[in-house]
């Protein structure tokens, strides 16, 4: 079983920037791991934004995401990060980090990203 552990939400001014990071406690990211980054706002249902594989970094965005998320991750800090521009007041959500392995989905326990005025 994988424990990922997000960090780095808060609260953030509307157009501003933040990243958020992903790891796994008491272990690694390995091989063919896909780690994706979601979101879920007050009163919707929780929707993917990005997508990345650890190996070789192969990424995919949502759409609707592409262009102002941006997913990578630093192998040598064994962390997927989820970088965010120009938030706008719709970004207000708990974001989380999932990672599948070998078929199996865990899933942190989000971290809140506020944007204000």
């Amino acid at each position: 079983q994988v424990q990922p552990v997000e960090s780095g939400g808060g609260l953030v001014q509307a157009g501003g920037s933040l990243t958020l990071s992903c790891s796994v406690s008491g272990g690694t990211f390995v091989g063919d791991d896909m780690v994706a980054w979601y979101r879920q706002a007050p009163g919707k249902e929780r929707e993917v934004i990005a997508t990345i594989t650890w190996d070789d970094g192969s990424r995919h965005y949502t759409d609707s995401m592409r262009g102002r998320f941006t997913i990578y991750r630093n192998y040598h800090e064994n962390r997927a990060f989820l970088h965010m521009n120009g938030r706008k007041f719709e970004d207000t959500a708990i974001y989380y980090c999932s990672v599948k392995r070998e078929c199996v989905v865990d899933w942190g326990q989000g971290t809140q990203v506020t944007v204000s005025s």
